[in-house]
């Protein structure tokens, strides 16, 4: 049995479509994948999930190693069952959370040893410690260790990084081991250094991967930099994998970053956003907690699907938002979620067609004739 396999179907420019196959189904790329840090994408059942069109969720290594620990999750079933999710799951390594997250960390040859943000408790990742969490989860794809740093950070900083990233990276894919249906991912680093980005995705292809991240971004260095990296990034890396940026993105992020050749994007901005009042729309940003939208009739946007639009006002999830009510944290990140899907969708569709120019024209000109409101 394979792990996984890629099949590129279209390509227009360096944009690709195409479908990443897998034992618990397809993955329909480019593919966005919802972020289910804690065995839940937050305020939605798995079933409204896939009503909006995903293919695949991202679980989190760190928080579900300490909450409610991968032992237990392994003892009930595996993270599937656990959470009601019978499609595709990536797990994330862990090592971003750990550079975000957590206290006292101290970095050696042989892993990360922190404090818990939840309570403290001591804790080690390895690479080796990192693939067996992944393992009693049961993702379908898993994701190599690494060290991610934030950027701003001086080249030789990032070279240590880098260098370090890859020996985990070796002992990522010799502790993963054979594992019929399930799939290693490495994760190129090197920041903002398209030579050591170079060196780092002739490493990463050197051990051999089922796919490939370009990690290191979206970490605090702006999308005009973010870009002219992926302008080289994913051309570094095989043209036969699937091609995953890690962390990505608002809207317009998603939509440049497929135009330099990603296959598959994760973010939790969706469903935060939704959570805070934030709605992503086709002309542009909506803050619903503002009073302009009290007495407005109108759908949040008239060409989506999702129950927020086909069943409620603006004046009505203005008032839910404004009463702290539970449904309006579901209705606006069912509608984000639904809006980030069809970006997708809309994205595949031009692709195939040979026409992503013009549907990346539409895109940029509907959001500038939009008003953007302040938040």
């Amino acid at each position: 049995m394979t792990r996984i396999s890629f099949e590129k179907t279209g390509q227009d420019g360096k944009a690709r479509t195409g479908v990443i196959h897998t034992t618990r189904g397809d993955i329909r790329t480019p593919a966005f994948m919802p972020v289910g840090t804690a065995a839940t994408v937050k305020a939605m059942l798995p079933e409204s999930v896939a009503a909006t069109g995903a293919d695949i969720l991202l679980g989190n290594t760190y928080h579900l190693m300490l909450r409610p620990t991968a032992e237990r999750i392994a003892s009930l079933g595996g993270l599937h069952k656990f959470m009601n999710w019978a499609g595709p799951i990536l797990t994330d390594s862990g090592g971003f959370q750990v550079m975000s997250l957590a206290s006292l960390r101290k970095l050696t040859e042989r892993g990360v040893t922190f404090k818990s943000h939840i309570d403290g408790s001591k804790h080690e990742i390895t690479p080796e410690r990192s693939m067996e969490i992944q393992a009693l989860l049961g993702s379908d794809i898993v994701m190599c260790f690494d060290e991610c740093p934030a950027l701003p950070a001086d080249r030789d900083r990032i070279a240590q990084s880098m260098e370090l990233s890859m020996r985990w990276a070796k002992r990522s894919k010799a502790a993963f081991g054979d594992r019929p249906g399930h799939a290693l991912f490495g994760i190129q680093q090197g920041g903002l250094e398209e030579d050591l980005r170079l060196q780092s995705a002739q490493a990463l292809r050197e051990i051999d991967f089922d796919g490939y991240a370009v990690g290191g971004l979206a970490v605090g260095e702006g999308q005009e930099a973010m870009f002219g990296c992926l302008d080289y990034a994913p051309d570094q890396l095989p043209q036969d994998k699937p091609r995953y940026l890690m962390g990505v993105g608002k809207p317009d992020d998603i939509v440049g970053a497929v135009a330099r050749g990603i296959d598959m994007m994760d973010c939790v901005l969706p469903s935060r956003s939704g959570r805070t009042g934030q709605v992503f729309t086709r002309t542009g940003v909506v803050n619903i907690k503002n009073a302009r939208h009290a007495d407005d009739p109108r759908p949040l946007d008239a060409q989506c699907s999702c129950p927020a639009c086909a069943n409620y006002s603006r004046a009505y999830l203005h008032h839910v938002y404004r009463s702290q009510e539970m449904i309006s944290g579901m209705l606006l990140t069912w509608h984000n979620l639904q809006y980030y899907q069809d970006i997708m969708a809309g994205m595949r569709a031009a692709i195939a067609a040979g026409t992503f120019d013009a549907w990346q024209k539409d895109f940029h000109e509907g959001r500038a004739q939009g008003d953007i409101e302040p938040l």
